[in-house]
């Protein structure tokens, strides 16, 4: 029983928070720390926020770039194929100057989003702290307050959220 114990400790202590290997703070296992974003169109003062909701209604833009076309198992929009980050980030200023101009978010994310699914549909995704979406996705989302607008990076690129609820 000793010995389980010990064994128990010890595989805690290996195992527990920022031990090598361990899960990170972008919900990733790896044996090396995590690398924030460092993009200026990012929302770095949204993000710095504490949450102002557990559950958000948001719809989303993503762009992207050919460094993450093995993210989409081959089906990246071919507009993000041809793109690196820094023209991501262009297209990323260009589309908040429309929007931030009165251009209208659903029309926008219809002509310029690379998540085929939500662009076609125009549905809105409900986030919660727990919900199946990537955890910047999440950590921006439940940190807008209704109707602003914000950046974050991902795996797969900019996601320009708005927050309707």
């Amino acid at each position: 029983m000793k010995c389980l114990a010990l064994a128990l400790a010890f595989a805690s202590a290996a195992c527990g928070p920022g031990a090598k290997g361990g899960p990170s703070m972008n919900n990733k296992i790896s044996g090396g720390g995590y690398d924030a974003p460092t993009s200026d169109v990012i929302s770095a003062d949204i993000m710095g926020r504490e949450p102002v909701a557990n559950t958000a209604s948001v719809k989303h833009i993503l762009i992207s770039w050919a460094d993450l076309a093995d993210q989409f198992s081959g089906r990246q929009d071919p507009r993000a194929g041809a793109r690196s980050m820094k023209e991501a980030e262009t297209e990323v200023k260009s589309l908040l100057g429309q929007i931030k101009g009165g251009g209208d978010f659903d029309a926008i994310m219809k002509e310029h989003s690379e998540d085929v699914g939500s662009a076609a549909s125009g549905r809105p995704f409900t986030v919660t702290p727990d919900a199946q979406l990537v955890i910047e996705f999440r950590q921006l989302s439940l940190r807008l307050n209704p109707g602003e607008i914000g950046v974050c990076q991902s795996d797969f690129g900019f996601h320009i959220i708005k927050r309707y609820e």
